[in-house]
């Protein structure tokens, strides 16, 4: 239904106007840069995005996407604020969480200051003020455990501003963003983005086109695979990284206490015994949500939310195996792609649900059998299968594995009525080349965020967001 939905959107010749900058996407890079640009001055700005407000994201947990007359392609991966803003709204305060940040600029102490930034920037528009300290005595326990099981525990600083609170805070910064003259484009597909012979840039969109001097392609895991698309016709250099390919899994709430009691979002890393794999934890959401994604390919995926207000009786959390690909397969991209569209069709159109026990003796769960496990699944809008036919045999046994291991620091994670929903992948793999002001190697051309696989979070990706920015006003004060 959304392939052909997007399938349906046409190039409009009319013309829209010239921009200084037009930034695709709308998600944490796109809109912090759009707000250093603006708080530069003197600068015309278009900022477009395939989605909505923040407040109009809103979409029943269990409606499935053919009922919902309103969210196409889905509220949950596009629109403003991006696919963070429909998560659990989580600010992580380190730059080697959420990505390599220290890398990118090349010293920590700056990448921390950015941080920082960013930080301020979201209490500014409205972010809670509590931060949730991790607690050192719980941690310093937990990680003799996870020694034992060859695992680790990152202590991290973390602001929470829930589903709930993360529109609100989005909703403020696009209306700072339109009282200072930016053109905020909703509903506005980016279709292809090309160079023309008078050297400015043209943006062809479903509303129409625009012109712009620079141009910052920021459009978030959706649009990784767009942007892969745009970047090979541009010409501009592109590396393909690792791929993180898994699970959602949801328990009782007081599995994951001992963990989520020492840091809110728990960041577990651990590597397998059989494939000496990395394995973590990402996005834990307590008392939350499990969500349907849907892309605009039409393949779908899961993904976790929690509110300020509103409360389950579930934890959950994504469980991610890092692959990497050598010649002559490097797109991993596509690889996901290929795996999300293998589990699409077996669920028929809806995420996999299966338990654990099910999962180890390679039988498929029925709504029977979920229905006597212990836990009542918070995303129903799901098929009972077997997820080994869908994800890569390494990329089970690591999840099984993976799972028995983190059991031993929250007993009972790895339970036989653990539920298991799948796909999750993480489509932040290709990397065009950039300098350190994240322009690549087409002049004028910037990227940021996740879809450019120059982060993994929230946090990262408007910290990119304004270093592209950044990058950009040199750029157009040079020209």
């Amino acid at each position: 239904m959304v392939s052909q939905y997007l399938g349906r959107l046409k190039v409009l010749d009319r013309y829209v106007g010239d921009y200084d900058v037009v930034i695709v996407g709308a998600g944490p890079a796109g809109l912090f840069a759009a707000l250093e640009l603006a708080e530069a001055g003197g600068i015309k700005i278009a900022l477009i995005d395939g989605g909505y407000k923040a407040s109009q994201r809103h979409c029943p947990l269990q409606t499935p996407l053919e009922k919902c007359t309103f969210c196409v392609p889905c509220h949950i991966v596009y629109g403003i604020g991006g696919a963070g803003t429909l998560s659990s709204g989580l600010i992580n305060l380190r730059p080697d969480v959420g990505g390599d940040l220290h890398e990118l600029v090349g010293d920590w102490d700056k990448a921390m200051e950015l941080i920082n930034y960013v930080d301020s920037v979201f209490v500014k528009f409205g972010a809670p003020g509590h931060v949730y300290e991790p607690n050192l005595e719980a941690i310093n326990k937990l990680s003799a455990l996870a020694a034992r099981v060859n695992a680790r525990i990152v202590p991290i600083r973390q602001r929470h501003m829930g589903t709930d609170g993360s529109r609100k805070v989005v909703d403020a910064i696009t209306q700072y963003l339109e009282g200072r003259g930016v053109s905020v484009m909703y509903a506005t597909w980016a279709l292809e983005v090309e160079k023309g012979a008078n050297g400015l840039f043209v943006v062809k969109t479903s509303r129409g086109v625009l012109n712009a001097r620079a141009v910052l392609l920021a459009p978030g895991r959706g649009g990784a695979e767009w942007l892969v698309g745009q970047i090979k016709k541009l010409g501009a250099q592109l590396d393909f990284g690792p791929l993180d390919i898994g699970v959602r899994v949801e328990v009782p709430y007081q599995v994951m206490k001992p963990l989520t009691d020492a840091v809110h979002d728990p960041k577990v890393i651990l590597y397998t015994s059989k494939y000496d794999d990395k394995v973590r934890t990402f996005c834990t959401n307590p008392k939350g949500f499990v969500v349907k994604e849907v892309y605009s390919d039409g393949t779908v995926g899961v993904n976790g939310e929690t509110y300020l207000e509103k409360k389950s009786e579930n934890t959950n959390f994504a469980f991610l195996v890092t692959l990497r690909l050598t010649d002559p397969m490097e797109d991993t991209v596509e690889y996901g792609k290929s795996i999300a569209r293998l589990a699409t069709k077996l669920g028929g159109g809806k995420p996999l649900i299966q338990r654990l026990y099910d999962l180890e003796r390679g039988q498929r769960s029925t709504w029977e059998r979920i229905r006597r496990s212990s836990i009542s699944p918070t995303l129903k809008d799901v098929t009972p299968g077997d997820i080994s036919l869908a994800l890569p045999h390494r990329v089970v046994e690591d999840i099984i594995e993976g799972l028995k291991k983190l059991d031993e620091l929250a007993p009972g994670v790895a339970s036989p009525q653990t539920l298991i929903y799948a796909p999750e992948i993480k489509y932040y793999s290709a990397r065009p080349a950039v300098d350190k002001n994240l322009m690549t190697t087409v002049p004028g051309l910037f990227v940021a965020g996740d879809g450019a696989g120059l982060s993994r979070g929230i946090n990262v990706a408007a910290a990119t967001g304004v270093l592209a920015a950044r990058g950009i006003l040199k750029y157009l004060g040079s020209t």
